[in-house]
């Protein structure tokens, strides 16, 4: 099979929310704050992952390689262990926004 066409290249761009901009999306706030295991479960799917990948460090780090999110995985262990709900509901903010734009 040939390949016909490259993967687009991203350019660095922070994520587009903060990590305690929860109240800019009420909806995954909620799921985050009353059922997190969802929200996660929603991040793998929108990732192309199983269900038991979508909380945590590896899926904020693919995220951030696949859209050349600026960070660190050591930031990202970090973020998700004093954080977990605030990170998945900023990286569910992230892919609705570049959903909506047409990056994602």
């Amino acid at each position: 099979m040939e390949i016909t066409t490259q993967p687009k290249a991203f350019a660095p761009k922070d994520f587009q929310t903060g990590l305690l901009s929860c109240c800019d999306d009420i909806s995954i706030c909620c799921c985050g704050l009353f059922c997190l295991p969802c929200l996660g479960c929603s991040i793998a799917s929108d990732m192309n992952e199983c269900c038991a990948c979508g909380l945590g460090m590896p899926i904020r780090s693919v995220y951030r390689t696949r859209y050349n999110v600026p960070g660190s995985m050591c930031k990202d262990f970090l973020v998700n262990y004093f954080c977990m709900t605030c990170a998945a509901c900023q990286l569910k903010r992230d892919i609705k926004i570049r959903k909506r734009t047409g990056e994602f």
